[in-house]
C-alpha cells in the first residue's frame, strides 16, 4: 500500500474530483480541513533510518544532553528545538469575528496561525487552546509551560482580561510575550496608515481619526498612533454603546476593569461628541474599524459624511464592517480590509511571522514598542519600494523578501534597545530568515510530492461537490 493511500483522507480527494457543481466556500473549507485532519503536524528533524540512531536521540544518548543542560541551562537552546519554538495560547474567548466559541472550536484558528508561523517565518509554533478563562489561571498556565518555549504568542483572548494577562506575563517571564491581536494588529495598521496618508496627501498629526470598536486591537492601535504623533484631540472612539467621552459613567464606574477604555474617554473627543458610528465618522479623515462583522456595521451613509479623500480600514473578519465596493461608492478613496481576497489586506499575518523570526534570531528577552515601530517601518518601506497606490498600500503576506526584511529590522531594533542576547547583523538575519522560510516551504513540498500530505490539486478538487 502506498503512502498516498495510507495517509488520512487519501481517497477522499479522488472522490471529490468528480464535478457535480461548486461547493460553497464554507463547504470547501470544511472538506479541506477534513481531508488533511488539521493543518500542522510534528515531523523529525534528525535521521531515524537506522535502529542505532535511537541510542543517540533517546536512551542512552539523551541522558548526556540532559546532563549538559543541568551543567549549563543556556545549552538547552543548542541541544533542543526550544530556540525556534513558540507557544500559541488561547482560551477561545474572542475568536476572529465569531466571539466566545471556546477552546476546542478555536483550535482551527490556532492551527492556522501555527501554519503561517512555519511557512511564512520558519518558526515552529505549538497551538494550545486551554480550558481555563480567568486571568490568574491563564497567567499560571503560561508561566508553567514557559521553560519549553522561546516565546509566547497570546491569541484571541477577550478584553479586558487580555490586557491583564499580557502585562503580568511581560512583567514576570524572561521570554518575550506578545498579544498578536494588540501588537501585531497595531504594527500593520501603522504601516498601512502611513502609506495611505502619503497617497492622499495628509499628515498623521493633522487628520481626524474615528476608531470603531475599542477592544484589544483598536486599544493598541490608539496607543501606537498616539506615540507616533496622532493628536488625541482629533480622535473619536466608539464602542457598542456609542462614542466614548468623559460623560460615559458606565466606563468610569467600572474602575480597573475598564481602565484602558476610561483613559480613551478622558484623552479623546474634547468636544464631547455623542451618538454612534455615524456621528463618530462625521468629518473624519480616517476610519479604523475592528468591530462587529458586517457588512452593515458601518453604513455607506456614514462613510459619505467623512472628509474628502477618506481612508477606511474595515478589518473585521470574516466579513468587513462595510463592503469595500460600498465604501468606495460612498466616497472613500482608500479601503482596506482584513482579508486577502480584497486589495489592501490589513491583517496581522503581515507582521507576526517576520517579527518573531527576528525576535528568535536575536534571542530577544522582550518585544518593545521600538521593535514594533521598526517592523512597521520595514513593512511600509517594502510596499513603497514596490510602488504604493490606492489599492496597494501594503505588501503581500507571503512575500519572503518582505518577511526577511521585517525580521532583520526587528532583530536590529532589539539589539539597539538592549534586549537582544545574541549578536546580529541586518544582512545576517535577512539571509537566515530567507533560508529558514525556504526550508519550511521545501519540506512542505517534499511531503506533498511524497504523498504524505495532500497536493494543492487535491485540495482544489474539493471545491466541487462529490
Amino acid at each position: 500500500m502506498s503512502q498516498r493511500q495510507v495517509r488520512p483522507g487519501g481517497k477522499a480527494a479522488e472522490a471529490a474530483s468528480a464535478d457535480h457543481g461548486p461547493r460553497t466556500p464554507d463547504a470547501h473549507a470544511i472538506a479541506a480541513h477534513g481531508l488533511c485532519r488539521g493543518k500542522v503536524q510534528m515531523v523529525p528533524k534528525c535521521p531515524t533510518d537506522r535502529f542505532e540512531h535511537l541510542a543517540l536521540w533517546y536512551t542512552p544518548g539523551v541522558a548526556a544532553a540532559c546532563r549538559e543542560i543541568v551543567r549549563d541551562p543556556a545549552r538547552a537552546d543548542a541541544l533542543t528545538n526550544r530556540a525556534n519554538t513558540i507557544a500559541i495560547v488561547s482560551d477561545g474567548s474572542r475568536i476572529l469575528g465569531l466571539g466566545d466559541i471556546g477552546p476546542a472550536a478555536g483550535l482551527p484558528v490556532m492551527e492556522g496561525k501555527a501554519l503561517l508561523f512555519k511557512v511564512f517565518g520558519g518558526v515552529d509554533a505549538v497551538p494550545l487552546c486551554i480550558g481555563v478563562h480567568e486571568t490568574e489561571e491563564i497567567v499560571a498556565f503560561v508561566k508553567a509551560l514557559a521553560p519549553s518555549f522561546a516565546a509566547v504568542n497570546l491569541e484571541d483572548i477577550a478584553a479586558p482580561k487580555c490586557f491583564r494577562v499580557l502585562d503580568a506575563l511581560r512583567r514576570d517571564l524572561p521570554i518575550p510575550v506578545w498579544h498578536d491581536d494588540q501588537q501585531g494588529t497595531a504594527t500593520v495598521v501603522l504601516a498601512g496608515l502611513r502609506n495611505a496618508l502619503a497617497v492622499v496627501g495628509k499628515r498623521l498629526d493633522r487628520v481626524r481619526i474615528a476608531l470603531i470598536g475599542i477592544g484589544a486591537a483598536n486599544m493598541a492601535v490608539y496607543r501606537v498612533l498616539k506615540a507616533e504623533g496622532a493628536d488625541p484631540a482629533r480622535i473619536v472612539a466608539c464602542d457598542s454603546r456609542g462614542i466614548l467621552h468623559r460623560g460615559r459613567r458606565d466606563v468610569e464606574t467600572a474602575g480597573a476593569d475598564l481602565a484602558e477604555k476610561w483613559e480613551v474617554c478622558r484623552d479623546t473627543n474634547p468636544e464631547g461628541r455623542t451618538g454612534g458610528i455615524g456621528e463618530a465618522l462625521h468629518g473624519a479623515d480616517v476610519c479604523i474599524a475592528f468591530s462587529q462583522p458586517g457588512p452593515d456595521t458601518v453604513a455607506p451613509e456614514a462613510v459619505a459624511r467623512m472628509a474628502p479623500g477618506a481612508i477606511v480600514f474595515a478589518c473585521a473578519n470574516p466579513v468587513p464592517e462595510i463592503d469595500p465596493a460600498a465604501a468606495k461608492a460612498a466616497g472613500a478613496r482608500i479601503v482596506a480590509t482584513g482579508r486577502s481576497d480584497y486589495p489592501n489586506q490589513v491583517n496581522n499575518s503581515l507582521a507576526f511571522p517576520g517579527i518573531f523570526r527576528g525576535v528568535l534570531d536575536a534571542g530577544a528577552r522582550r518585544i518593545t514598542d521600538g521593535m514594533i515601530r521598526a517592523a512597521a517601518d520595514a513593512m511600509a518601506a517594502a510596499a513603497r519600494d514596490k510602488g504604493v497606490r490606492e489599492d496597494a498600500i501594503l505588501p503581500r503576506a507571503d512575500d519572503m523578501d518582505v518577511i526577511a526584511r521585517i525580521a532583520a529590522a526587528t532583530a536590529c531594533a532589539a539589539q539597539e534597545e538592549g534586549v537582544a542576547t545574541l549578536p546580529v547583523t541586518r544582512e545576517g538575519v535577512r539571509e537566515g530568515a530567507l533560508a529558514r522560510i525556504g526550508q519550511a516551504r521545501a519540506a512542505a513540498r517534499a511531503l506533498s510530492d511524497a504523498g504524505v500530505i495532500p497536493t494543492g490539486a487535491e485540495v482544489a478538487a474539493l471545491s466541487r461537490s462529490p
